[in-house]
């Protein structure tokens, strides 16, 4: 947030400088993510989803630098995140629609005899929003970077088995190192990016119901 500042406030220019352009397209990324996701009701919400989608991103990309913390990568953050928009979003449905709410839960035109199985499959999905944000961060993350630490050990231990030819064959899994690193980064942008999209489509079930 201090850079943001730093960037737009207190040296913002006619002409934008490479930071500012940066910031200014991450900008216009989210307004029109909110834009094609919930609609113009959504615009309210924009400081909010924007802080989401950075600060995920900056996590999930901070814990890519060597001896780093990945914040992202522990259940009881990603669950606590996933629990508080599900809550959010639960209450932000009710505020707008009264008891109409739970009229969400029934599918529209559905047979009367199967709406009460539907409602409980609809009631059972629902509330698997509380976990299913939180757990598929949080698995995306940690697998990635356990597997980098496997790999990375793997080729450490045969850089140092003091054999020419054991120390030779360590290349190639340090090159799968790097390549599977590249990967995770790409995953980390795209873990934020899917967290923030769902966030975007949870309010607008909430706003517009079916």
């Amino acid at each position: 947030m201090f850079f943001m500042f730093s960037v737009t406030l207190k040296g913002a220019q006619l002409v934008p400088n490479r930071w500012q352009t940066f910031l200014e397209k991450l900008y216009e990324f989210v307004y029109d993510l909110i834009n094609q996701n919930i609609g113009s009701e959504g615009e309210k919400y924009f400081p909010f989803i924007f802080f989401l989608f950075t600060f995920l991103l900056y996590c999930n990309v901070l814990g890519m630098i060597p001896y780093s913390f990945t914040v992202t990568s522990h259940i009881i953050v990603t669950f606590f995140l996933s629990l508080s928009i599900f809550l959010g979003v639960t209450f932000l449905g009710l505020y707008k629609h009264g008891l109409h709410f739970f009229s969400y839960f029934v599918p529209p035109g559905a047979p009367a005899p199967l709406i009460p199985m539907l409602v409980v499959i609809e009631v059972i999905s629902y509330i698997a929003r509380a976990f299913s944000l939180g757990i598929r961060l949080f698995a995306n993350m940690m697998s990635g970077h356990t597997l980098v630490k496997i790999l990375a050990g793997f080729s450490f231990q045969m850089f140092s088995a003091g054999t020419l030819g054991i120390a030779v064959l360590a290349f190639v899994p340090l090159l799968v190192v790097v390549i599977v690193t590249g990967l995770e980064i790409v995953i980390a942008m795209l873990q934020a990016y899917v967290f923030t999209v769902l966030t975007c489509i949870y309010i607008h079930d909430a706003i517009h119901l079916h």
